[in-house]
């Protein structure tokens, strides 16, 4: 009986030993991390950190975001609420919300299984159409011109809705405010 006692014993302490060595050994999921929209999980030299503006935070824990989605802030493997799951490459990030943007066009294909895009592929440079060469003040007179020639078009509009509604039992011939309004209209084109 006393052998068996022992012997009971030494299992329940090898277990528990085992239990603690398992939960040490793999990286436990982090409790609420402190973020802001603009923050990320971006992986970098390998291994996700917490950006912050410009500051850099290295992960210790896993995080488990607000919409269920897991980081692995070793492997940068993170795991969707669906059950999908995909690696983070080089500078892809992941936002609070659960977005994943890729640094490259390779990673987002190789996110969604395609191989056939090359790894030095890289993103066109978006230009917006409306900043050309022209300076912001030009822009902004061009813009300030439009909004006269609208409060000008607003005014023969509310002049001839008078006229048509004093006048109903005869014709009013607005044909020289439809006129005045026609050549505003070409301007604003």
């Amino acid at each position: 009986m006393k052998n068996f006692l022992f012997s009971l014993l030494t299992l329940s302490l090898l277990t528990a030993t085992a239990a603690t060595a398992q939960t040490t050994a793999s990286p436990t999921v982090a409790g609420p991390v402190a973020t802001t929209p603009s923050d990320r999980f971006m992986l970098q030299n390998g291994e996700v950190v917490l950006v912050q503006g410009k500051r850099m935070t290295p992960l210790n824990k896993n995080v488990l975001l607000s919409n269920g989605t897991k980081i692995n802030y070793k492997s940068g493997i993170v795991e969707l609420p669906g059950g999908k799951i995909t690696t983070l490459k080089e500078g892809d990030y992941v936002r609070p919300n659960g977005d994943i943007v890729f640094a490259t066009p390779a990673s987002a294909a190789q996110a969604r299984g395609d191989n056939s895009v090359p790894a030095n592929t890289t993103f066109t440079q978006y230009v917006d159409p409306r900043s050309g060469s022209a300076p912001m003040e030009t822009r902004l007179a061009e813009m300030n011109s439009q909004i006269s020639l609208m409060a000008e078009k607003i005014q023969l509009l509310n002049q001839k809705i008078s006229l048509l509604s004093t006048n109903a039992q005869r014709p009013t011939d607005t044909a020289a405010l439809d006129r005045q309004i026609q050549a505003i209209d070409a301007k604003l084109k």
